[in-house]
């Protein structure tokens, strides 16, 4: 059970998406950085869809009213425990009575944060994602507020030997960090400003030279109006070479459509279910991560890749994610 003392932001439950409904129309929602969200999972011992606790740019604090296993992946919200700066990417086992509060973000805006598990929701849907538009899934269909209490489900076989490890180094102290951690060459840069790989949209074809030029050579700004649904960005206005009648269609996480005032807007985790603005281009999803970190001031820049290399990059990723598994896999075989 964790205690709610102040909720931050913007903090919700999310695992990996509500899949399967929105040919009813119904949003998928789910993790903004499903990378991260997963890495969290797989530190606290749990299935990757686990849900876990989503903190946009300023965090939460939080008390433990038990022994808890946790890990926190994402961007770097600075947090600590009892005033003591705590390591993400790693698993931490927290004593019952400490306190977990976020403060300066320093990189990226989003953290993931995971109890061993899991946290404990009404299924809806197939999912135990919030969706807060609807107040669909979730914690009562919301962001959290001060008071509420976030129940945990029952730990994996893993959690258990990854808590039964850390106790053994805990002592008197009120919290311990795993002495391994993930690679740092799995860690996605979170540096302001990124460079997004993207492939051409369906409509890339229907725009003038001069904006597909404009969208590969200048940067975009992630504007204040920018949400779960989609970041709006700023930048050189991008045009048909003609006016062109467009039937909507199904759109994705990281689709790029283009308004009729030429400023782009990127879809993301709460995105509607179909679109009628022509698709200049589609976010590999590799780079996913890098997009969910930005937030607004920020800017993006875009590179031109091919569907064949967005799929390799992504295979070549989930390879090195089967090898993590089998490593914490085998370091908590036997407690150690």
């Amino acid at each position: 059970m964790i205690n709610v003392l102040k909720p931050g932001l913007l903090s919700s439950i999310q695992d990996l998406g509500r899949t399967g409904y929105q040919k009813y129309g119904v949003i998928s929602s789910g993790a903004m950085d499903p990378f991260s969200h997963r890495m969290a999972n797989l530190l606290a011992g749990n299935k990757e869809n686990d849900p876990v606790l989503e903190i946009t740019m300023m965090g939460p604090m939080l008390t433990f009213k038990e022994d808890t296993l946790i890990s926190i992946c994402g961007g770097d919200l600075s947090p600590s425990i009892n005033g003591q700066p705590v390591r993400t990417w790693r698993s931490v086992l927290v004593k019952k009575g400490s306190e977990l509060k976020f403060g300066q973000c320093r990189k990226g805006c989003r953290a993931y944060l995971a109890a061993a598990g899991g946290f404990s929701v009404p299924e809806v849907m197939n999912s135990k994602s919030t969706y807060l538009r609807a107040g669909l899934g979730g914690y009562k269909g919301r962001a959290l507020k001060s008071g509420d209490l976030l129940e945990t489900g029952k730990p994996s076989l893993q959690s258990l030997k990854i808590t039964e490890y850390l106790t053994k180094q805990i002592l008197d102290r009120t919290f311990v960090e795993n002495d391994w951690g993930i690679a740092s060459e799995l860690i996605p840069d979170t540096a302001a400003n990124p460079e997004i790989r993207i492939t051409r949209g369906r409509q890339f074809d229907l725009f003038s030279e001069a904006s597909k030029v404009q969208l590969f050579k200048h940067a975009f700004e992630v504007t204040s109006q920018s949400d779960r649904m989609g970041y709006r960005l700023k930048g050189p206005a991008l045009a048909l070479s003609e006016h062109a009648e467009q039937i909507s269609e199904a759109v994705n996480f990281g689709s790029i459509q283009v308004p009729p005032d030429g400023n782009p807007i990127v879809l993301l985790a709460d995105r509607q279910t179909t679109g009628g603005y022509p698709k200049i281009g589609q976010v590999a999803a590799v780079d996913l991560p890098l997009l969910a970190q930005a937030k607004p001031g920020d800017s993006l820049s875009f590179s031109e890749i091919s569907n064949e290399q967005a799929q390799q990059l992504l295979i070549k990723r989930e390879m090195k994610l089967k090898e993590l598994k089998q490593g914490i896999f085998l370091k908590t075989r036997g407690g150690n």
